[in-house]
Order: C-alpha cells, then structure tokens, then sequence
C-alpha cells in the first residue's frame, strides 16, 4: 500500500464495483448460501463461497499493523524498498545519503544487517521485551482489544518479499534472518487467546510483478527470490506456496490480499481460494477472503484502499484506511488523523454496510507511539459505552442524511462529520433504529429522514439517547413528526462528553419502510405498508422486483421521489396494460389495478423540469440562451433562469435526452473521443450523440453518460461560472457527478 500518485493510478479501475451496487437497498446482503462440501479451482465452484459470514458482518472493526524491514528506514513510507532503487526519488537521496548507492547498500542489508555511513549497526531484528528487548505481542494485542476491535492480525508479507513466519519456501524470513522469532505464530496466538479473529493480510503479488523494477538484475538465486526475479512461472508458485503455508500454519479466519491480483496467473488464484476454502471446511469455520481486483467478487469481499462509497452498497464490502494520513509504516515526523476523523468515517462505514480494517504504523523495536495508542483508546472509549449501535448491528434502508459527504471511492479521506450529520444502523431483529449523531446537535434536532410524507412511525414506542456508560439510556419526551421530519427534545446541554451521540428509536414491530428521496418505493400493502423495495432510477422485470424484495403483483401502494414517474406493466419485461403514476399513491385500488404489476420502470418524468447541478462546484447546467446549434454547453450560479432548466425525457433503451427551456436543443456528445471535449447541443435527430444514461452513483448523485462515447458529463471542477461543460471518463470524481432538482 501507498499514498503514492502512482499507487493511486493503479488502483483507479478497482472502484467500479461500488457503481455496480444498488443504492439503498441491503435486501439479501449477507443471506447464506448453501456452499459446497468440498470446492474445485474453478470459478464456478469458488464463486459458490459465503463471502461475508454473519460473524464478520457482526464484527464491524478489525486492527492490522504494517510493520516490518520497511520499518527500519523510518522514511518516506513502506514503499521504501522500492523507492530507494528509483534514481531522484526522495527515497532514493535519503539513501545514498545515509547508507550509500543502493547498488552498493541494497535493500536486503536492513535483513541481514550492515553499518550505515555513520557507523551504526542496522537491522530488523525486534526483540521480545521478555529477551530485554521493547516488542511484546500481548501488549499489542490487549491494546487492540481495548480499542474494540473483533478482529486484528499481521501484515505477514508485504511488496518487499519478507515473510514473517518459518517459512520452509521461502529464505527471507523472520526466523532464518532478522530477529529470529516466528512473528506470525506469535501475533496468531496473541490473538487467539484474546478470542478475537485472526486476519492475516498478504501483499506478495506486487512483489514480482513490478514493485522491484527499479532494483539491480540479480544474480545469486536467493536474491532472485527476494526482488521477484526469478521468472513467471516460478513466482507464480511461490505465490500460491507462500499463501499455503499461511493458511496451514495459522488457520486464518480472514485472509486479506493486496492489490495486483489480476497479473497473477489465473489458475493459482482459483488453487489457493479453493484450498482456503476446503481447508476453512475441515476446521469447521466460516472464513473470508479479501480482494480489490483479480476475483469474480462472488465468493469474496470486495476491499476499498482507504475509501468506500458513497451511499450505502451492497455487497457487503470492507475498507483498510490507516491512523496515519501521510504513510501505513512508522516513518520519522508521520502525521495522524484525529480521533473524530477516524471514529467518525468508521461510523459512516458501517451505516454503508461495511467493516473497517484499521492499519497502525509501529517502530521497527516493537514500540507503538503513544499518539497512535490515544487514537485507538479514544475509538475503543467510545466503543465500550455507545457499541450497540454498531456491533452486530446492519446497514438499514437510508445510511444517513447531513452536509457532510463521505467516501465516494478508494482514497478518500477520513473525514469528521458535524453536528447536523445523522448516521443510521438496525439491530439484527430490525425492530430497533440507531440515529448517531456526529456532535451535540443543542436542545433539539429533526432527523429529516424520519419525515411524515417518507415514513409511518405510528409503530414508534420510544425514543432514548444511549446514556454514557454501555446499556443505559436517557428518557426523552415524545417527539413529534411532521413533514419536515421527526422533531427530539434533547437536554439543553450534552449530558456527557463523547464524539457522537446516539438515539435509540424502539419499534412495537419491524421498523416501518422508508421511501427513496431520489427514486420510488413500492409496498406490498396499502398505505405504504408491508414488505417494500427501495428502486433507484432503472427498469426491473419480475425477477428484478423479486430480488429487490416484492414478488410480482403484490405491489399496493408507491411513493415516488421528487420528479419522477413510475410506469407499472401487467406483464413481464414492461408488456401488457401499463400505468403511470407521477405522485405517491397509497391505494392503488383505486387506478384498478392493484397487486396487478409485474414489471415497472422508475423514470425522470419528462414534464418537469429539472436544475441540473454539478456536486463539486454547484453550478448549473447551462444552455447559454438562443445559441447556435453545436454552441457548447455551459455552466452557470443557478438563478432560477429558464437556460438553466432542463427537461429528462425518457427514450427507448433506458436512455435519456436532455432538453433545455429556452432554445430546445438536446444535449449532445458531438462524438467526442477524448477526456476534456466539450459537451455541446443541437437540435434533436435522434443520434446516439444526443442519448445519455443517467445512472444513480449514491444518495442524490448521478453520472450522465453519452451513449455514442461512453463518456460522461464532467463539471471540470471548482470553475468559474460560465465554463464549458466537459466529457471524460467515468470514476469516482464528484467533478462526475450531478444532482437532479425538480423544479
């Protein structure tokens, strides 16, 4: 791992699965799946793998550490073994200064020690605070057990090639060279003795296939094995031999894999899932298997690189961000987020449906700095008093509400929420609603989300704040509920100091359905009651509706977001007599067809007009007026001018065409072929050029695809109003990404 730009480049495709999800809705994530007795190295068969077990998705918080020869250095960041080869690098000038040219002080002295050009003795070689020396691996483990994590472990191998167990293929290792101790059986029994899960986290795949590109030809075979030169075929086994001796010697119950999978041979990926898996079935333990490319993301949990999404995604996913915002290694002057910014992007996490796999960076003697231990007490404080909102707890149907936007991909940083940001979970009996709130919001806070026209909270039996020590509340008068939301009379003053604060609403039964701000929700009872599916904007055939959570024809009442319309179809595949409804119904007896639908689409209605609204910098799509046709399209501060409205007109193939008020001209790709050309508009003929694909990205937000280029509508970032409207290539930007107000 790295902060580095150029490990931000490799990673830039491993963000489309957040895309793929379905925003809002956790209906089936985590179901288990029947797997099979006995798993083959095919996709086929491994796909077959519960990737999320219920012990993991009850866990929520994991502790690792990146710690190692890279620690010994204590510059720049763990990548150092790499950067110290690559001429004009910091790294690389740190080096020579320091130890010498690299060709004549390589990397693999820190292993078996060498003077610096001070003279003094280098070395990865902690001891045990046992043999006189500072590492003891239970202090570390009860610290992780005091910040409240449920699962922690070792980064047993990073890029460099060093294996921290008695490896009998690979040399390089923690008992043979260095320190002499068999690291992985120590932090493994730690670990088990403290009855937390063991992860262990691999990253030998760039080993080989490009972190040492920079270092020396080698000659001497051994050395070949550390630098990742010993050719494909060889590595390729070494990659697979590595990971089972792993999973024979500790049994892990998470096996975390860092990126670079995919320039793996395909067939040693499938041998070592299948082996994990069928070794997992003769301990007779669920276990999960961690990816950010390289796997069919079926049988195994997708892993965001310091990140996650936007808005609540399923499957259930896992991110590894680390306490330090400049290096996941010790480095001399390493910098550290806040406690608020780690504890609150945590909570945000986990209302998204995901756990967070915290990195620490310890010293190369086995010291953790102080800094980083207030951190992890400070989360495992809060923890300890308020954790029933968090463990074992689910994503429910809306993550949050409030001006604070976190995630949106991988590296996005951690973020501190304010006291205007809500973050929701549900107890596993979904009778039991968790509102935190990311500061003391005063004498009084309306949760928006709880509003009369989104959600019937006539089951509602209580409201209490979760007191400050774990299993105590505090009584609140009876909130009231309109349509501005639901209104809580707090104390005064903030009865207890905490970095959040949580509201514990009771249900006489299951929590009642909320409807989708941004897209419809169907009941399957009247009066918007019953089961209900959340649908963002899209078609869905019978077998979509079922998977969404309602069968065929059994939907009763619809609540549509603001500006959309529903078309219902009596037949499969949006065939047969068709209804469309362009505002909430709570009967729909009363169109005659009630529990008749059995497909739908969930559209933009094509009479409303609509302010278009970039999410970086707030302008508003903009015509320019009475312009010519192929005049490009702008940006403007939205004045409520007709230039600035625009109508979603559905057309066939679940595309779009853009027309605006004043001149209607349609929005048009003019068959640009590259990021940065301009969007532009001309009158309507029908071309692929003028059809766009507007897909929901997370909450209100929208990418906006030409259907002739592929690219989307690109706001080009914090500009000036009156700049032109680009195209480029979709990604997590939010410079992509748009809002749609009706108007």
């Amino acid at each position: 791992m790295s902060s580095s730009i150029s490990r931000r480049r490799l990673l830039a495709g491993a963000t489309w699965v957040a895309a793929a999800a379905v925003a809002g809705n956790v209906l089936g994530a985590g179901v288990a799946q029947a797997a099979p007795s006995t798993y083959t190295p095919d996709w086929d068969s491994v796909d077959q793998h519960p990737p999320a077990p219920e012990w993991f998705q009850d866990a929520k918080f994991g502790i690792y550490f990146h710690w190692g020869v890279f620690s010994v250095p204590a510059f720049g960041n763990e990548w150092y073994p790499r950067n110290m080869y690559r001429a004009g690098d910091s790294a690389n000038q740190h080096h020579i200064a320091t130890y010498g040219q690299p060709s004549a002080w390589p990397y693999h002295n820190f292993i078996n020690g060498a003077q610096d050009l001070a003279g003094n003795f280098v070395q990865f070689a902690p001891k045990l605070k046992s043999a006189g020396g500072k590492f003891d691996p239970d202090e570390w483990i009860q610290l992780f057990v005091d910040a409240g994590a449920k699962f922690a472990g070792p980064v047993a191998e990073h890029h460099d090639g060093y294996s921290m167990w008695d490896s009998q293929v690979n040399e390089w290792n923690s008992v043979k060279k260095g320190p002499g101790l068999d690291l992985l059986k120590l932090f493994s029994t730690a670990i088990r003795a403290k009855g937390l899960k063991l992860l262990v986290a691999m990253h030998h795949a760039y080993n080989f296939t490009g972190f040492y590109e920079a270092a020396p030809a080698q000659t001497d075979p051994s050395l070949k094995k550390l630098y990742g030169q010993l050719g494909s075929t060889a590595e390729n086994q070494l990659w697979y031999d590595k990971l089972k001796e792993v999973i024979d010697r500790a049994q892990p119950d998470i096996l975390w894999q860092d990126f670079n999978l995919d320039a793996v041979d395909e067939q040693q990926r499938l041998n070592f899932l299948a082996y994990y898996y069928n070794q997992a079935n003769s301990w007779g333990r669920e276990v999960v298997a961690t990816y950010k490319d390289g796997m069919n993301g079926k049988g195994e949990v997708f892993d965001y690189e310091r990140g996650g999404p936007a808005d609540l995604t399923t499957p259930y996913w896992l991110t590894d961000d680390s306490i330090s915002n400049s290096s996941w290694c010790y480095t001399q002057g390493i910098g550290y987020y806040s406690i608020k910014q780690m504890l609150h992007s945590f909570i945000d996490r986990v209302s998204k449906n995901g756990n967070v796999l915290l990195n620490i960076a310890p010293m190369a003697d086995g010291t953790i700095p102080q800094a980083q231990k207030d951190i992890l007490l400070g989360m495992g404080d809060y923890l300890k008093r308020f954790g029933e909102s968090i463990y074992s707890t689910r994503a429910w149907t809306v993550y949050g509400e409030g001006p604070t936007k976190m995630g949106g991909g991988a590296f996005t940083n951690p973020t501190a929420g304010t006291a205007q940001d809500i973050r929701f979970t549900r107890n596993k009996a979904d009778n039991v609603l968790y509102a935190t709130v990311l500061g003391w919001p005063g004498s009084s806070l309306t949760i928006k989300t709880l509003s009369s026209d989104r959600i019937n909270l006539s089951s509602l039996t209580s409201v209490k704040l979760l007191g400050s020590t774990a299993g105590t509340t505090i009584d609140l008068p009876a909130p009231t509920q309109n349509s501005s939301g639901l209104t809580v009379a707090l104390p005064s003053s903030a009865p207890y100091s905490a970095n959040a604060y949580v509201l514990k609403l009771s249900f006489s039964g299951t929590i009642p359905a909320v409807a989708q701000p941004t897209g419809a929700t169907a009941f399957s009872d009247v009066n918007y009651s019953g089961n209900s599916a959340p649908l963002a904007l899209g078609d869905y055939t019978a077998a979509d509706l079922t998977t969404a959570g309602l069968s065929a024809r059994t939907i009763s009442s619809l609540r549509l977001g603001p500006g959309l319309q529903v078309i219902g179809y009596s037949g499969d595949n949006f065939t047969g007599t068709s209804w469309t409804f362009t505002a909430n119904n709570p009967d729909l007896r009363n169109t005659g067809n009630n529990d008749q639908i059995t497909s739908l689409r969930v559209q933009f209605n094509p009479a409303t007009y609509f302010r278009i609204t970039n999410v970086t910098n707030g302008l508003a799509l903009d015509s320019g007026g009475d312009v010519a046709s192929g005049s490009n399209l702008k940006q403007w501060t939205w004045d409520g001018h007709n230039n600035l409205q625009w109508h979603a007109e559905p057309i066939a193939g679940g595309y779009y065409r853009l027309v605006n008020r004043t001149n209607g001209m349609v929005a048009d790709g003019w068959g640009a072929t590259s990021d940065g050309s301009a969007a532009r508009q001309a009158s309507w003929s029908g071309s692929s050029n003028q059809q766009w694909k507007i897909t929901n990205r997370g909450g209100d937000r929208y990418t906006i695809a030409n259907r002739a280029t592929g690219l989307v509508l690109d706001g080009g970032g914090s500009v000036s109003s009156g700049s032109v409207t680009k195209q480029w290539t979709n990604g997590s930007s939010t410079n992509l990404q748009w809002t749609f107000t009706a108007l």
